[in-house]
This record gives structure tokens, sequence and C-alpha cells, in this order.
């Protein structure tokens, strides 16, 4: 199963997902072999799932395609009556947002390397783990730009750097570099390379450039190598930095991460940006993933006025001192 997902070049975290539901589904059904197994077996732990277990759509759709993946990729058995099952359906949810005030407050109450981070992701709409794996030849302070590798769906794509961390990512780089040297001095410093880059090119992994821009405090011991080395920071630090500064700004949201990503393309939207624009800057494939921004204008995205607005709003009257009226 690895051989396979790693001859068609799929994430290290597909690979873990799929690994993982293969092996749900052999133990579900008494750790049979899968090939002694069918679509109504398929069907029986999909059902167990969304039934017992009650899992998300999206989640029960992870299992059906590491499933489909097993049969045809790896057992080469095109079994009839997998196609027929169907897909659960995703519920279509409005993103949360953040106002810009809220944002400031919570830039605000977050500092060092988290500040940073989250700065980009709500300045350049990156995801948490696009930001974390951002080496230092991806920032071009030249021409403001950052380009991301291997994002979502393998797609690479660019967005800005915004003008307000120019200054302190240099600064942060500085840092990072003489720490760098001093790693190479100590006979590490060495980063893992995408790919088997790091056979094409062997003294790659010391160079400056493909650091990682936001590094780990922490050295490990890299497997393969034996060598010891740095990785990005977790994404778990700055999620903890990120809850931190919600409750510290006495934000009562449950924004996450991800929602500074949400802001980002919610404020473009507002500003006037055209929504071609903002899906490059995003890297959605399609289009029609970028329009869920538009349920979240203040004005409905279409510039509705409410009808409790105009052109004589009627006057409410709030509850009375013994409250509401039943």
């Amino acid at each position: 199963m690895r051989e396979a997902i790693r001859t068609h070049q799929y994430s290290r975290r597909t690979e873990e997902a799929y690994i993982f539901w293969v092996r749900r589904y052999v133990v579900f059904h008494g750790k049979r072999h899968p090939s002694e197994l069918g679509p109504p077996e398929v069907t029986s732990f999909l059902s167990d799932l969304a039934v017992r277990r009650q899992v998300s759509p999206s989640t029960q759709n992870q299992a059906l395609s590491a499933l489909l993946f097993l049969y045809r990729k790896v057992l080469r058995q095109e079994i009839t009556g997998l196609d027929e099952i169907v897909r659960a359906k995703r519920s279509v949810r409005v993103p949360l947002v953040l106002s810009r005030e809220e944002v400031t407050a919570l830039l605000r109450c977050m500092h060092g390397v988290p500040a940073l981070m989250a700065g980009l992701m709500y300045g350049s709409g990156l995801r948490l783990l696009e930001c974390a794996r951002l080496r230092v030849k991806d920032l071009d302070f030249s021409r403001r730009e950052i380009t991301v590798h291997d994002g979502k769906g393998r797609k690479d794509r660019r967005t800005m750097l915004p003008a307000p961390l120019v200054e302190p990512l240099r600064r942060h780089l500085a840092r990072m570099e003489a720490q760098h040297a001093a790693d190479l001095k100590a006979g590490h410093g060495t980063v893992a390379l995408p790919g088997r880059l790091w056979r094409k090119y062997p003294s790659a992994e010391s160079e400056w450039a493909w650091q990682w821009v936001f590094p780990a405090t922490r050295l490990y011991t890299c497997r393969v190598t034996g060598r010891r080395r740095r990785h990005h920071l977790h994404e778990s630090a700055v999620q903890r930095a990120f809850k931190d500064a919600l409750r510290r700004a006495h934000i009562a949201k449950p924004a996450s991460c991800h929602t500074l990503r949400h802001s980002f393309a919610t404020h473009l939207l507002e500003a006037g940006y055209d929504i071609r624009t903002i899906q490059e800057l995003l890297g959605h494939s399609d289009v029609s993933t970028t329009m869920i921004y538009t349920h979240v204008l203040n004005r409905g995205g279409r510039g509705v006025v409410s009808p409790l607005e105009s052109p004589a709003p009627p006057e409410i009257a709030g509850p009375g001192p013994r409250g509401p009226i039943s």
C-alpha cells in the first residue's frame, strides 16, 4: 500500500490517512484479507462510520477514497459496484471570519515566531502547514512575494509578502542564519529536502537557501541518514499560542489558525478585489470554492440592503424592564 501511494506521489499525510483507513477496514471485518471482501463489506464499513460512529461526510469520503485506492491500485481488482457507492454529501458551511479589529487585537496578544507566522497567515492567506514549511528561498523581499511549494493538492502558487512583515522577517532570518552557522560548526545544519532532491544535489541540504524559515528549537536524528538536523516548527506550537492569544484578546469565537486565512480572503473581497485574483492567491482550483466568501460580506455579497434599513426603518421597541413578552 505504501509503495503504491509513493509511486503515485501522494503526500505523506495522505499516505498515513489511507493506511489508517485500510487497517480499520481489515479489523472491522475480522482481519480477513481485503481480496476476500467486496462492495457489500465496503458498504457496511462506511455505513458503520456514518451511523454508529457518526463521522463527518469528509471523513467518510476519505475512507472511501482509501478503499478505492486499495482495490484499484494495490490489489489490481476492478470489482463491480464500488462506483455505485454514493459519496457522503459535505455540508456547506459559512466560514468563521474575524473582523479587522479582532485580528488586530489578536496579533497584539501574540509574540515571537508565532506572531510572525500568524501575520503571514492573515497577510498572505497561507495555511498553517504552508507557513511552517516555508524555506528561505521562498521569500522574495525585492518583489515582495512568497512562493508556496507543494500546497494543498501539490500545487505551487505565489502570494504577496506584506510590507509590515518585511523588516521583522529580515531580523528573524538574521537570527536563524546565525543559528544555522552554529549548527554547521557543530557538525549539524542539514535539512530534509523534498523528494529525492538530496541525491541530485548532495550539498543543498546544508545550504542556507534550503533551510526552514521557522525551524524548530530542538534537533532530531534523521532515521535515514542518522544526522542531527532541525525540522520546521510544529504546527501545535502555533496553535497553542493562537488559542492563548484568542483568550487574552477576549474574542468569543471558536476561531483557529485557519480562520486567519478565511479573514484574509473576506477582507480582500470587502476591499473590492475581484474573486479571480483572490482565487489565485488562495490556490483554489475552482472559483466556486472561493465564492463561499461572498456569503460573509456585510451586505450579503450582492450589495443588498435589508428592508429593515430602508427607506423608512420602523422603530423596534426592545424588551421592557420586566423582560421580553412571551
